[in-house]
């Protein structure tokens, strides 16, 4: 049976060092802030900086290589792909869950545009969300791939095969969010097993995206701006789109069942379309030879 190797296991342990402090501080208020959320996402980067340090792993090799411009424009518009099926017909089926009036008070009111709600939400509030918004939450995506990406796929990957990787890096991932998830307020309201099924299944399958990125770009960047698209587009725009009403909570958000089949028929479509392009490009040099 293999085990996790020595530069892994200080990964966890300076990881669980550092977000034990944060996480104690949400479990008691029952409250995940946005300073302890931003401090706990740069838990997984400044864990893999310091397993760096101590064992004198070169920070080059974290993925800083910038990638090609096809695996970026994938990154920014997968979620929206992945999430809106979920959401559109969360709303045709679910009365009231549309809630567009109340979206767009709650985007207009920042800028003082209430008396042109429409102008000033598609104008203006939408167009900064898909551009400022999504820059500004890689500063905090970035915490977070530098460590799950950045450092233990590879290392996983080495021991384990990229399937493997991919299952116990999500794996890792989805329980690091399991205190905020039961304990504070990083949840829909629905039932916590329902919850926290949905979640893992939802961030395992993520991370099989997350890995075939890694893999095929040499990049940890698609990655980071897959993150903070996801988040942007998920909780910014369609969960604020969304009233809790009726079953839509079962469906929509990163806790509903909708998000986890969606995610996971990504990750498959994405995955076999990505092996049939590598056996195309391997026939191409084999083709050559026989012709010579």
């Amino acid at each position: 049976m293999r085990v996790l190797n020595k530069s892994v296991w200080l990964f966890l342990l300076f990881l669980l060092a550092f977000s034990s402090a944060a996480y104690a501080l949400v479990v008691h208020s029952h409250h995940e802030t946005a300073a302890l959320s931003r401090f706990l996402m740069w838990c997984p980067g400044v864990a893999a900086l310091c397993t760096c340090w101590v064992l004198r792993v070169p920070v080059g090799t974290l993925g800083w290589y910038w990638p090609a411009r096809r695996f970026l424009r994938l990154s920014y518009f997968l979620p929206l792909l992945y999430a809106a099926p979920v959401y559109l017909f969360t709303w045709l089926v679910v009365p009231g869950a549309f809630a567009l009036r109340s979206f767009e008070t709650r985007m207009v009111v920042p800028y003082g545009l209430e008396r042109w709600p429409v102008l000033g939400t598609f104008g203006v509030a939408l167009p900064l969300l898909f551009t400022i918004t999504v820059i500004g939450t890689i500063v905090w995506t970035i915490g977070e791939e530098l460590g799950w990406r950045g450092f233990l796929f590879p290392r996983l990957q080495d021991q384990f095969g990229f399937h493997g990787a991919s299952l116990i890096s999500g794996g890792i991932w989805a329980v690091w969010h399991y205190p905020g998830l039961l304990w504070a307020d990083y949840n829909a309201g629905t039932n916590p097993a329902f919850a926290i099924g949905c979640f893992t299944v939802m961030v395992v399958a993520l991370a099989y995206i997350m890995g075939f990125l890694r893999v095929r770009s040499k990049s940890i960047w698609p990655c980071v701006l897959l993150h903070a698209t996801h988040n942007t587009f998920v909780q910014g725009l369609f969960d604020a789109l969304t009233a809790p009403v009726g079953m839509a909570k079962y469906i929509t958000t990163e806790f509903g069942a909708g998000l986890a089949v969606m995610i996971i028929c990504a990750a498959i479509l994405l995955l076999t379309r990505g092996r049939r392009a590598q056996a195309r490009a391997m026939e191409v040099p084999a083709n050559a030879n026989a012709a010579t």
